[in-house]
């Protein structure tokens, strides 16, 4: 399994960016894609998931400013962050298992990365 994240960067507080995680080597269309983040010193905390289905589930620090997606025919995971503060700034990972799971410790499989700075 191969999960590669893009799209992250420097930004100021207050803008969007859109994140990209392109999957292979899983049957994406049947699997439950995630998004987790990781700040410095902070454990790898649960962002947002997305069943097969396209049933959605946030995690609490969202605050409805993030929206997760999915374009099965791309195998390709989206996550459009929103109202950016300087709390967001982590390390931003995609994941993908057979149900969504809010406990990263029982992911299956991760993909590398991708750096989110806000500056206030």
């Amino acid at each position: 399994v191969q999960l590669q994240a893009s799209g992250g960067g420097l930004v100021q507080s207050g803008d969007s960016l859109k994140l990209t995680c392109v999957a292979s080597g899983l049957s994406f269309s049947t699997s439950a894609m995630h998004w987790f983040r990781q700040a410095p010193g902070k454990e790898r905390e649960f962002v947002a998931g997305i069943t097969w289905a396209e049933s959605k589930v946030y995690g609490d620090s969202v605050n409805y400013r993030f929206l997760i997606s999915r374009d099965n025919a791309k195998n390709t995971e989206y996550l459009q962050m929103n109202s950016l503060n300087p709390e967001d700034t982590a390390v931003y990972y995609c994941a993908a298992d057979r149900i969504i799971r809010r406990d990263p410790s029982l992911i299956s499989s991760w993909g590398k990365g991708t750096q989110v700075t806000v500056s206030s």
